[in-house]
């Protein structure tokens, strides 16, 4: 599975309507309403890299209110669930 994270500039009358179209699309699981110079965070997640030019690009970038994205390909995915797993193997509670 390939994951991004596309950083959202919207309109700023717009930022609940563009988030909850862009939360509908296919292969988005996640958006987030942040502080800071990006209005939206979206988290996009597709099987092929070749979907992310579909999602972003394709659909997302074309929703209504969406003024700019930047995206960033995550390598690895680091997360204390990930970790205890690891560690945990053949252990018992």
């Amino acid at each position: 599975m390939i994951t991004s994270i596309v950083l959202i500039k919207t309109s700023v009358d717009r930022v609940p309507e563009v988030a909850e179209e862009i939360a509908a699309l296919d292969g988005v699981s996640e958006v987030y309403s942040v502080t800071g110079p990006h209005d939206l965070i979206a988290i996009v997640r597709v099987p092929h890299h070749d979907d992310l030019a579909e999602v972003i690009p394709g659909r997302l970038s074309k929703v209504p209110g969406v003024e700019s994205t930047e995206t960033h390909i995550a390598y690895r995915t680091y997360s204390r669930h990930d970790l205890e797993a690891a560690f945990s193997i053949g252990l018992e509670s």
